[in-house]
């Protein structure tokens, strides 16, 4: 942040003891601690606040993009299922459709023997 050496740290001491007095030097350091490490505080949560929304916001970005994806996912395995439901079904249809038929036809009555012409003369 600021680039201040050893060298200047000890002007500007020497200028606080010049100016503030030895008695109320150590009383007005301390107090100088304690605005400086609150506002190092005050920093370091802005900052973590910070960190905390971006990392929300990449949370919620990832939570979109695997909505998405499922979505995509759901969508194609319907539609696969939809076409083997389609080509299993067509075969199944014309094969009960056949048996149907089969099936009519064999409980049609045929004609009786009987009432045939030739059926009372023995066959030569």
């Amino acid at each position: 942040m600021f680039d201040i050496g050893f060298s200047e740290l000890m002007v500007i001491g020497v200028v606080a003891l010049l100016v503030i007095g030895p008695e109320k030097l150590p009383k007005v350091a301390r107090t100088l601690g304690h605005l400086l490490g609150r506002a190092q505080r005050y920093v370091n949560d802005v900052k973590s606040d910070i960190n905390r929304e971006i990392q929300l916001d990449e949370l919620k970005k990832l939570q979109s993009q695997v909505t998405d994806s499922a979505r995509a996912l759901e969508d194609s395995v319907r539609k696969e299922y939809e076409s083997a439901r389609t080509a299993v079904e067509a075969p199944a249809q014309a094969a009960v459709a056949e048996l149907q038929e089969v099936a009519q036809q064999a409980a049609t009555p045929a004609v009786p023997a009987a009432s045939a012409p030739d059926a009372g003369k023995p066959a030569a």
